[in-house]
């Protein structure tokens, strides 16, 4: 593709349109996964978190064409956000120490931060990617592009959570749904959700439904059983 000419200006505007409309879920899971920090290595998780997703990115859409081979692969990066969007919300209050996903320690968060974003950062890989038609250059871009999105969106929602706890639920929700985005869109299970081109609407929203609501309905349960324990135990101490 020639550079600046009319085709690889419209494959940059696209690849700048999918990195606002999937740089969302990766913002929130950045902040809520710092939210637990001291205010002064919140801002430190952030921006470390960030070069670290956009690293792992970059390796990712490096070898794009080989994961685009592997069976299976969105079905377990689903299953996998999935887990941790669970986490996000039953860790809340418990004693993971720099194990959970809302980890108290900055090494803690970082980890979740890499995981997750490697998790979710397939659908923004394989859309970069598709939308450069191979044009490293424009990939090169699009993941200098995403930067500052990341960082500014996750710097938002980390003060918005910080005033409006429930936002902590409707994150877990969004990554919830996310990962049922990356279930169904398995080639492998094309067979009862269908493609991209002609889906199983009623199947895909169904499983969307389960996702959500699952994850969010247990991910309270447990965190209300873990309340009611330590409510018990604090007459006794």
């Amino acid at each position: 593709m020639e550079l600046f000419s009319a085709p690889w200006w419209s494959a940059l505007l696209a690849i700048i349109l999918i990195d606002l409309v999937l740089a969302g879920d990766n913002a929130i899971v950045i902040a809520l996964a710092a939210r637990n920090l001291p205010k002064h290595l919140q801002k430190k998780a952030i921006i470390w978190g960030t070069v670290g997703a956009i690293a792992v990115r970059t390796l990712m859409t490096l070898v794009v064409v080989w994961l685009l081979k592997i069976p299976g692969l969105m079905l377990v990066g689903g299953l996998g956000l999935l887990w941790i969007a669970y986490k996000l919300i039953a860790d809340q209050g418990g004693d993971e120490g720099e194990h959970g996903p809302g980890a108290s320690t900055f090494m803690g968060a970082m980890k979740t931060i890499v995981v997750a974003d490697a998790l979710m950062g397939i659908d923004n890989v394989l859309g970069v990617a598709g939308a450069a038609k191979g044009a490293m250059d424009l990939v090169v871009i699009g993941l200098l592009i995403s930067v500052p999105i990341v960082v500014f969106g996750s710097t938002m929602v980390l003060k918005l959570v910080d005033r409006f706890p429930i936002i902590i639920y409707v994150g877990a929700g969004v990554l919830a749904y996310t990962a049922a985005t990356m279930i169904v869109n398995e080639q492998l299970l094309s067979q009862w959700f269908g493609t991209a081109a002609d889906p199983v609407r009623w199947a895909r929203w169904t499983v969307a439904a389960v996702a959500v609501v699952g994850v969010l309905g247990l991910a309270r349960l447990m965190t209300s059983k873990r309340e009611k324990a330590a409510e018990e135990q604090a007459p006794q101490a």
